[in-house]
């Protein structure tokens, strides 16, 4: 992979931990971070973000290569394998922090992602409406580094991976099985 052309993108679809564990397996995605943003606390702890009261969401942040995926293809991961529909939760995940969101970072990101989210919602696709939020990345801050990688390396031990994670991944893996790395 061309590392020097890799793009960003910064998506909030609940738990960073799922999150982080689909988009690790997509094709042209070189690395995926977890981290927060859309808050108005600098540089946030965990702790903080759990409580719902600064504003962040917990995201993750991909590196990808847009000769292999570009911006669209990224949504249409992120849009079938969380629910847009729930505002501020996903399962038994809830707050502001688990809202669904997409962070852009130009007009054109903006654009694309308000007219997959109107082409959506005229489909029928989902039988509500789409809830996720169209933001501004106004600043980024990368997790813990106990949160990065944490289905890969704790998944096994951890019930909650195996309940709610593993379950997304067997998705993915059935809805986009061309589009798995090797």
């Amino acid at each position: 992979m061309n590392k020097e052309h890799l793009e960003t993108a910064v998506l909030a679809g609940g738990c960073f931990w799922c999150t982080e564990a689909v988009f690790q397996q997509l094709k042209g995605v070189d690395h995926v971070e977890s981290g927060y943003a859309g808050g108005n606390v600098a540089n946030p702890s965990y702790e903080q973000v759990c409580t719902g009261t600064t504003g962040h969401a917990e995201v993750i942040k991909i590196w990808y290569d847009p000769q292999l995926v570009n911006f669209e293809g990224l949504l249409e991961v992120f849009f079938k394998t969380h629910d847009p529909t729930s505002l501020n939760r996903q399962g038994n995940d809830v707050g502001t922090q688990y809202r669904s969101a997409i962070f852009y970072r130009n007009e054109k990101e903006k654009e694309i992602a308000a007219g997959i989210i109107r082409d959506l919602d005229k489909s029928g696709y989902y039988s509500d409406k789409i809830v996720t939020t169209l933001e501004p990345l106004k600043a980024y801050y990368a997790a813990e580094n106990y949160h990065q990688d944490y289905f890969r390396l704790k998944g096994d031990q951890n019930p909650y991976c195996q309940v709610v994670i593993k379950p997304k991944l067997e998705k993915f893996e059935k809805v986009f099985k061309d589009r798995i790395k090797n």
